[in-house]
């Protein structure tokens, strides 16, 4: 595969949940042939009827007729499952010797570096390449984009992440695009916690919660939170940002098993975890990230609305 050649590979993509969906949207739009694979049949037909692509009957029928695959799923072990699945239908018994798989869900940084070897057994290359920004950028095809893996690899495969993402960053060896995004998610969780305790404690004081996000985003206290979510999702009481707190608090384990596995202390990251996860535990399965104020709200009987 040659640079001239990344965007006129064939793609197929398998996951087309919140994030998937948009995305495919962008390379279908591109161009881009795909063929679409998700275990919700009618997410595929949703798809398909509303964006064009094909519709692939199985696993091995998508990776025998694609030069590239991307997933797109809840996890690494989803990711794991459908690449090395033991009931006969699974990418990598079908994908030829020379096509690469990319992996742009949010991953175990270890166990994509499993992965990564068991395909190279086969002569597949693997690119991890996890996103940040949330439904509204995948969309738009702004979102930044976090690659890991063979830096030739990453150049050649860069013409077709551009059309997905805004800003595509390298990040070293295959598993540091995933380390990163657990770690950029840890910055993010805290930073939704630390905004929202500030505004309870104003409300209580008598301050108005819009003006002082207003003041937050004019000052030093500005974050992506406080710019992005709080008049958007928790003022307008919607808590629909598109990306579930399930996840959340899948990323921030994510980046604590990294501070274990490096040997470093986490005290204020595992606060964090234990609040999100407490959060988690009181709230609905479906909760959208952005819930984890509500849950604040009822901890102090005081509502963020302006």
């Amino acid at each position: 595969m040659t640079e001239a050649t990344a965007i006129g590979s064939s793609v197929g993509f398998v996951g087309l949940g919140r994030m998937g969906r948009p995305m495919v949207r962008r390379l279908l739009a591109a161009g881009v042939s795909v063929a679409l694979f998700d275990a919700r049949r009618d997410a595929v037909e949703r798809v398909v009827a509303e964006s064009g692509g094909s519709a692939a009957a199985s696993l091995r029928e998508l990776a025998q007729d694609c030069d590239i695959v991307i997933t797109m799923l809840p996890n690494g072990d989803v990711v794991r499952s459908v690449v090395l699945g033991e009931d006969g239908d699974a990418l990598r018994d079908a994908m030829a010797r020379g096509s690469v798989l990319i992996d742009m869900s949010s991953s175990s940084p270890t166990g994509t570096q499993a992965l990564g070897r068991s395909l190279a057994e086969r002569g597949i290359a693997m690119l991890d390449a996890p996103v940040s920004g949330g439904v509204a950028r995948a969309e738009t095809g702004t979102l930044a984009i976090m690659v890991g893996g063979d830096a030739d690899l990453v150049a050649r495969c860069h013409p077709l992440l551009r059309i997905i993402g805004e800003h595509v960053f390298p990040t070293g060896p295959l598993g540091s695009g995933h380390a990163l995004k657990a770690l950029n998610n840890l910055v993010s969780a805290a930073g939704l916690l630390a905004a929202a305790e500030a505004l309870l404690i104003g409300r209580r004081f008598g301050l108005d919660p819009a003006r002082m996000v207003d003041v937050f985003n004019a000052s030093s206290a500005r974050n992506y939170s406080t710019e992005n979510k709080f008049k958007q999702f928790v003022f307008s009481r919607s808590f629909a940002s598109g990306f579930a707190l399930d996840l959340m608090v899948k990323d921030l384990a994510t980046a604590l098993d990294l501070a274990r596995d490096t040997g470093t202390p986490a005290r204020f990251g595992s606060a964090c975890r234990e609040l999100w996860a407490a959060a988690q535990g009181a709230l609905t399965p479906d909760a959208d990230h952005t819930a984890i104020v509500r849950w604040l709200e009822q901890l102090a009987d005081t509502r963020l609305e302006a």
